[in-house]
């Protein structure tokens, strides 16, 4: 029970703070589309990250620190390209509206995710590295820690992902949705930018 409360605790501290993944998974929710596909796909690739490193991988990846290296760029790509599109939004003369707006196929919304997910180095430091280092440290109640972690990103990814959904009733002023993708614009730049210049090593 230690374990798990530990891992659940430690997975919620980390997966709280603000980043690419959560931005998404809020603005999918605001706008009430295949929320819980994103849901379940941040919420899965998670566990499987979390497995991986449990199961030791973080050691492995930190010894080729190219692995981390080639995704940390096309991370900062993808991300700029995501914020530039955010903010392309904002100038559009469209109205969007959390009701009406459709055009977003399930296919199109789990490939951002997957890509906001996997194509972010930070994930994996937090994930496969950190989270596994610590599940490592709970002799032989590993996979209790690591399960108390899966259940933390359940938790937090369900509740921002409804929890948005619920509140965008309140959210359907079309200022509301411009300062929202500034907002995510500014979130996709500032990771963007922290990948680039942030020493991993």
């Amino acid at each position: 029970m230690i374990a798990l409360l530990s891992g659940l605790f430690a997975g919620l501290s980390l997966i709280i703070a603000i980043g690419a993944q959560n931005a998404f998974v809020i603005r999918q929710g605001l706008t009430r589309q295949h929320v819980s596909l994103v849901v379940v796909i941040c919420s899965a690739s998670d566990a499987f990250l979390i497995s991986l490193g449990a199961g030791g991988l973080g050691a492995v990846i930190q010894s080729h620190s190219g692995v981390l290296e080639f995704i940390r760029w096309f991370g900062v790509i993808y991300l700029t390209w995501f914020g530039i599109k955010s903010l392309r939004a904002v100038l559009s003369e469209q109205t969007f509206h959390a009701t009406s707006d459709a055009t977003a196929s399930r296919k199109s919304v789990a490939r951002k995710t997957l890509a906001l997910t996997f194509l972010n180095p930070h994930v994996y430091l937090d994930t496969v590295i950190l989270l596994g280092a610590i599940a490592n440290q709970f002799k032989g109640k590993t996979w209790y820690f690591a399960a108390g972690a899966m259940v933390g990103s359940v938790i937090w990814f369900t509740t921002i992902g409804y929890g948005a959904k619920s509140a965008s009733k309140y959210m359907s002023r079309p200022i509301f949705w411009k300062v929202l993708d500034v907002v995510i614009a500014l979130v996709m730049f500032w990771v963007a930018a922290y990948l680039a210049f942030h020493n991993f090593k």
